[in-house]
């Protein structure tokens, strides 16, 4: 079975479960590297960060923001600053996964974008047309290309965003254990791409 074909079956948080043999983690300290030990990002750094988060907003004000444009204006630029285009990393594009769900007898089409670094890092873009899915809804089809890593002895790591917002989310395959971190907002009052790059810079130097 292909890697899309799973993601088409693992739609839901007990998929994951029933079918790819995961588990939530219990432990409090098995996903620490979205909070602890963060790097301090520069001054020129948050200026740039500022920059982003305005140039999303005036976007967002004519309502959705396709996924060329979220990755152009928001998730590229995070990537650059992480410096994951460069050496040593390697990067992999998968094929675009199709998404649909019905909330309230409406059904929401979309589709997911999936990007790999290194074979260990995921940044997953979730783009629908007309109405926003929430960054969560990636996070099982996001789980189920992990697990086709040939990587086993290493933690896996992703990024969800829907543009909106961003989540993390670690794997350990050797233990069948997943987590994932809070959810980072751009509608917040503080900036938290601040947090977002931190993380990135983080999960960077883990997966060299």
């Amino acid at each position: 079975m292909t890697q899309t074909a799973v993601t088409q079956v693992i739609k839901t948080l007990n998929h994951v479960h029933q079918k790819l043999g995961l588990i939530r983690a219990s432990d409090s300290h098995f996903f620490t590297e979205w909070y602890e030990g963060l790097p301090v990002l520069t001054a020129s750094e948050r200026e740039a960060l500022d920059l982003i988060r305005q140039r999303f907003r005036y976007h967002r004000e004519e309502g959705q923001v396709t996924e060329g444009t979220v990755n152009a204006i928001v998730v590229s630029r995070l990537m650059e600053f992480a410096e994951v285009y460069d050496l040593p990393f390697r990067l992999r594009s998968e094929v675009p996964v199709e998404i649909e769900t019905t909330i309230e007898n409406e059904t929401l089409r979309g589709r997911i974008d999936f990007l790999v670094v290194q074979e260990r890092f995921w940044r997953v873009i979730i783009e629908s047309k007309e109405t926003e899915f929430d960054v969560e809804m990636g996070i099982p089809q996001t789980l189920a290309y992990v697990m086709a890593s040939p990587l086993e002895q290493v933690p896996l790591f992703g990024m969800i965003t829907n543009g909106n917002s961003f989540i993390f989310l670690k794997v350990d395959r050797e233990r069948r254990d997943y987590d994932f971190s809070e959810t980072y907002s751009m509608l917040s009052r503080s900036n938290r791409l601040y947090d977002v790059l931190q993380i990135l810079k983080s999960i960077a130097g883990l997966v060299v």
